[in-house]
């Protein structure tokens, strides 16, 4: 038996092997069985090239767990190890590379990540003590047996082995247990090592029998050696994608459509990737695309190989040129990787150009469920709005699709205003917002459904890209004025009827938590409704993208502003103004009439001051015309009381506001109940 000392302390070594190379305790089994693949695949090699003449026989890598004697084994029948190699790869190479690195970097052990590698010593993350049994292929080697229990010092001795490879034995630690439980080491192997190139065994099938689960003599084989896209596109069916994904993802529906990756020059780079249906929740979808090395799994986070409006689609990629860290979990920056991300955005909008050109129809049935992705990328990549500007679709409100172009060219002359500048109308949900949607078309204008995740966002990009174009949503203001043009329809009412007409409403409308309403009236038509509610664009926009945008919150916090305006060619509106102005005359008149004197001796004063400097206006004067402005707004509150209190008992004035709030999904509470009895009653 030979005892010796690695040569580093266990205070430098195992601490920073536990602590930063290997912070997540489960990959040590990821490690352990790939390093078993690996030794298996290079035999096959030798064998290939006639440099082992011996018969492979079985292959497969073995795990099995002892529960009872707190062991997992790793077995396999690869090339197996020397005395000799024991000691260069084992106590020499690895400690002797972490000791000069740890050195180095003492005060940054993250740095000496993807430096060496050290996958075997993962093994000490989950085992008090780790013993190597093997036995080389080469002809007369002796089998050899290999202890540490996690100290700098280990033993290797001759042991007996009558078949070539290793076993790799964990006696596993008290605090780490849970990996002796079948379920556990099951979740993992089928995590990490579903994909590896060579069988890889946990135990014996089990089935049922006499009432409980019994082993069978069938190895229960966890992965598929021969994973989808390590094949020939031109070798495979749709059915072979599909299925894939369903193994990949058994709750998901049915992709839209895959891409498959396959390209080695100037990087290494396979793959699938498949378009999920996603409508809402982005951030849901995230982390969905497994990235592989060599058909080992290595991470599902991976931000930096693909461009960020990439990671929701769902999928494979592999590839041996993307640069890793000793635990395989973290990337380092390297000019691999921004080659791979370049060529899968051109591959993913190649691809997508494809579809558009070659089936429009289908393109559009997937639209509603691709829109996501493209305008993430048109918002968050140049490059990309570049070349998908080409195939990127509106949808109108009749279900009709267009391409930018295609709908500019469709609204130009309808939708012009008097500026020169291209109006687009959208409406963003259909039944709230359908009586403004067709009193738009009425007036022979389209209007586009905008109604995804990210098109607020869209339009303020699409406003900033279009020349001379703005996007107005169909209930930001009353239709004659979303595309003003120069004819203007109607005669308005003097100024004096609409105050009346104002005041009325105003002070009947209900009092909503962080809601202002603003009442005016305008000519609408005679067959347009009696009140419309409208809410400016500008505003509503800056709140909308304050929820998206931590930025702008301070416009969230600011009160939901409305204009109410009364249509005063309808003939309630009218029936409402005549009847008001009859039944308050009496009381009107001397106060209309006291405030037209006061007006008329508020110009006098105005006029004469006017051209003097203050200094030369008699203080007499100064104080007598803000008398005068003080008794106006006296005399005009003491109007806007009466019409108030004229308006409190009239249900028609309450009707009419309620039926709008109503139109709006504004009218609740109280005062939908209200409504509903005062409904009841007029009936």
């Amino acid at each position: 038996m030979q005892k010796g000392n690695i040569g580093v302390t266990t205070e430098n070594i195992f601490p920073i092997i536990k602590k930063f190379l290997y912070s997540d305790h489960e990959i040590f089994l990821r490690e352990l069985v790939s390093n078993a693949v690996d030794a298996t695949q290079k035999l096959k090699t030798l064998a290939a090239t006639g440099d082992f003449k011996g018969e492979l026989g079985d292959l497969t890598v073995r795990v099995k767990v002892d529960k009872e004697n707190g062991t997992i084994t790793i077995s396999d029948r690869g090339l197996g190890m020397t005395a000799e190699e024991i000691d260069k790869y084992i106590n020499q190479i690895a400690f002797s590379g972490a000791n000069d690195f740890l050195e180095k970097y003492k005060d940054d052990a993250n740095a000496i990540i993807g430096h060496f590698g050290l996958g075997f010593y993962s093994a000490f993350m989950v085992a008090k003590t780790v013993d190597i049994v093997t036995l080389s292929y080469k002809e007369g080697a002796k089998a050899v047996k290999w202890s540490c229990d996690g100290s700098p010092e280990f033993t290797l001795e001759e042991t007996e082995r009558s078949d070539r490879g290793t076993d790799i034995i964990l006696h596993v630690d008290e605090d780490c247990k849970e990996f002796l439980e079948e379920s556990r080491l099951q979740g993992l192997l089928t995590k990490y090592c579903h994909f590896l190139a060579v069988p890889v065994a946990f135990g014996k099938k089990k089935e049922w029998k006499d009432g409980k689960q019994v082993e069978t003599e069938e190895d229960n084989l966890i992965n598929d050696t021969c994973p989808i896209w390590t094949k020939k596109p031109s070798d495979l069916k749709e059915e072979d994608y599909k299925k894939f994904y369903r193994d990949l993802y058994p709750m998901a529906d049915e992709p839209l459509f895959w891409i498959h990756l396959n390209v080695d020059y100037p990087f290494n780079l396979t793959g699938v990737l498949y378009f999920p249906k996603i409508k809402s929740n982005i951030d849901l979808q995230r982390n969905k695309i497994q990235l592989y090395c060599n058909q080992v799994y290595v991470t599902d986070s991976v931000e930096g190989i693909v461009p960020d409006f990439l990671t929701l689609l769902h999928g494979v990629i592999d590839s041996p040129d993307i640069p890793l860290n000793v635990s395989r979990s973290y990337l380092q920056s390297d000019s691999n990787v921004k080659k791979i991300s370049t060529y899968i955005t051109k591959k993913v909008s190649d691809r997508l150009q494809s579809i558009f050109k070659n089936d429009r129809k289908e393109f559009e049935e997937k639209w509603d469920d691709l829109k996501i992705f493209i305008n993430y990328g048109m918002l968050t990549q140049e490059d990309f709005y570049e070349k998908a500007s080409k195939f990127a679709l509106f949808k109108d409100t009749d279900n009709k699709y267009y391409t930018f172009e295609e709908y500019q060219t469709l609204i130009k002359d309808n939708q012009t205003d008097k500026n020169g500048s291209l109006i687009y109308l959208y409406a963003n949900n259909l039944d709230e917002q359908y009586t403004y949607i067709d009193a738009a078309k009425n007036k022979g204008y389209n209007v586009l459904l905008m109604d995804g995740q990210l098109d607020v966002p869209m339009i303020n990009m699409l406003e900033q890209k279009f020349e001379k174009s703005h996007f107005t949503r169909v209930d930001s203001d009353i239709v004659d004025r979303l595309i003003v043009k120069e004819d203007q329809k109607g005669e308005e009412l003097p100024h004096d009827k609409q105050e009346v007409l104002s005041s009325l409403f105003k002070g009947q409308m209900p009092k909503v938590k962080k809601t202002e309403f603003h009442v005016e009236a305008h000519a609408l038509g005679e067959n347009n409704a009696p009140i419309v509610i409208t809410q400016a664009e500008y505003m509503r926009r800056m709140k909308d993208m304050a929820s998206i945008q931590p930025g702008m919150s301070f416009y969230g916090e600011m009160p939901d502003m409305f204009n109410l305006v009364l249509n005063s060619d309808h003939r309630l509106i009218k029936q409402v103004l005549s009847d008001a102005e009859t039944a308050c005359a009496e009381k009107l008149v001397p106060v209309e009439s006291e405030i037209a004197m006061l007006t008329l001796r508020r110009n006098e004063l105005q006029k004469a001051q006017e051209g003097k400097k203050d200094e030369e206006i008699p203080t007499a004067e100064k104080d007598e015309l803000s008398e005068v402005e003080k008794k106006i707004e006296a005399q005009k509150t003491e109007k806007e009381n009466i019409l108030n209190g004229y308006a409190a008992g009239n249900k028609v004035v309450h009707q009419l506001i309620d039926l709008a709030l109503l139109q709006n999904n504004m009218l609740k509470g109280e005062a939908l109940t209200n409504f509903v009895k005062r409904s009841v009653e007029m009936i």
